[in-house]
Formats: C-alpha cells, structure tokens, sequence
C-alpha cells in the first residue's frame, strides 16, 4: 500500500486517469490521464519515471507493446507512438475523422499471459514452474510465435464509426481503413491467434475482420442495444459480448452465428472478459453485480 499511496498523490491524479498499462515486465506502469499526458511509473520504486506530452487533449487509451514501444490514443484524433527506454516521441499517427476511442495490439493476448499456456489449462489453475529466467525465456518464446516475423499490428477505433489497421513500428500510414459500423466504435480486439479483429459498437453489432488485412468479414446480429465490451476465449473459438440491453452473448467464430444467450444482469452490462484458461466469464454492470460464468 505504501507504494500506492505514493502513486497517487502527484498532479497527473488532478485529471481522472482514463487508462493504465503495465510493460511485459510488470515492473513499469503506464497511465493515461484527461490532462493529455501519459506517465511512466516505477512500481517497485514508487515514483514515476517519466512524463509523455504531446497530446491536445484527453488520452483515451494507452498500450504497451513487446517491442519496446507504448502507443496512446486521444481525443485530438491522433495514435501516438513512443519510445518505451527513453520516451521519445517516434511517430504519429493520424487519419481519423474523431476522437479515438479505443485501440488493441495483435501481441496482447500473448502479452496478458505470458509464460501461461491457456491452451494447456483445465479448469485448475495451471501450475506454472521454473525459475524467474525460464519463464521470461518461456514468455518471450511464445511472444515471438505469435509475433511472427512481423512487427505487431494495432487497430483502433474511433467515434467515426472508423476502424484504421497500422503497422506502427513501421509506417504512419495505416494499412487499411475499416468501415461498415453506423455508430461510435466502443471496443476492438484481436483474437489470441490475431488472425481475427472484433469490434464492438453503439450501432448494436459486432463486426469481424481479417487480422492480418483488415478486410471485413461478417457482422454479428442479436443485442437490441449498444455493444460496450467483447473478449474473446483463449482458442479463439469464441466471442462473448456485453450490451446495454442486459445480456451477454456468446457467438461461434466459424460459425459467424449466436452460440450462448446469456440474460441475467438487471440491467446494462459494462463489462466483461474471459479468463485465460478459457473456464469462466466474468461480466459486471450497473446493476452492481459481478457475476461468473462457467463453460
């Protein structure tokens, strides 16, 4: 708690903290604030390491890469890309129209879990051994297998209705404008084999695209209201989707059709996500509730 307490009591806390993302090795953390800045804080020395400024305006969203770079999304309709090791500023990234809400990497899945191999998972926590060295070596092995011989690619989303895919540790121009929603885009996500993006929007669907290009696939139809999360499960097999209109829905990716109707919440569902093993989905709403979901 000591170190919490240090953390929160510099200026960046005046402006609510709209995002935070850890670096793989969990020892850096990144906030993104309304004040238009990101910081970088040490979380075992309790301070914070470095400011970010660049951004005019709200910062939305922020991510930490495996390839040494943080990217940050704001509402001057920029993406933002910096360097992790001394925070400078290498590119930036514009084409959308609005603010820019939401972003994902095709490393994130294998990022959150590291050296944890949900494909070997029951519905027991995996017990995971070795020393702190062969699971760093572990994590960055299948990092590198989902990586492939490309850098990673990101996706963003943004109240133009818009979708950009970038490959920004490359290029700032994006490989692929993405349209088809006819609302605000809320969330968007790589599936864990990155060979899918879902996106999730006020319009009331789930759209699908191609991974690798972009190219739209199919979209999702059956929740009477807003999309507000997705969250794929660690096969990439399904999708389940939280709406205001107070269910959660599980839909088949190759089959593009409704798997599992979920009601029970009492009223909007903010939230959800599926554990790494694939067992369980978590969903919470303004019902106040926090309820499990089992396979």
């Amino acid at each position: 708690m000591d170190h919490m307490s240090v953390l929160g009591t510099t200026p960046h806390e005046k402006a609510r903290v709209e995002q935070l993302s850890r670096n793989p090795e969990c020892r850096y953390l990144a906030s993104a604030s309304k004040d238009g800045s990101i910081r970088i804080w040490d979380t075992l020395m309790g301070r914070c390491d470095k400011i970010l400024t660049s951004h005019t305006q709200s910062v939305t969203c922020v991510k930490w890469g495996g390839d040494g770079l943080i990217y940050s999304s704001s509402q001057d309709r920029t993406i933002k890309v910096w360097r992790s090791q001394d925070g400078v500023l290498c590119r930036t990234l514009q084409g959308h129209a609005h603010w820019v809400n939401t972003m994902a990497l095709s490393t994130d899945y294998v990022l959150r879990t590291g050296a944890f191999e949900p494909a070997e998972a029951t519905i027991n926590p995996q017990d995971v051994r070795g020393s702190l060295s062969e699971l760093k070596d572990r994590a960055l092995q299948r990092y590198n297998q989902v990586r492939g011989q490309e850098p990673e690619r990101l996706v963003s989303g943004s109240d133009d209705f818009t979708l950009f895919l970038w490959r920004p540790a490359e290029d700032k121009k994006p490989l692929e404008r993405m349209t088809g929603h006819q609302a605000l885009i809320n969330q968007v996500l790589f599936s864990p084999d990155t060979r899918i993006i879902a996106s999730a929007s006020f319009d009331k669907s789930i759209k699908l695209w191609d991974g690798r290009t972009g190219k739209y696939l199919t979209s999702l139809r059956g929740h009477v209201s807003a999309v507000y999360q997705i969250a794929w499960s660690a096969d990439s097999r399904l999708l389940v989707s939280g709406s205001s209109d107070s269910t959660l829905k599980v839909w088949d990716a190759k089959t593009k059709k409704l798997a599992i109707d979920l009601p029970g919440h009492a009223d909007e569902v903010y939230a959800a996500d599926w554990s790494p093993d694939g067992q369980r989905v978590a969903s919470g709403g303004k019902d106040k509730c926090l309820r499990i979901w089992r396979r």
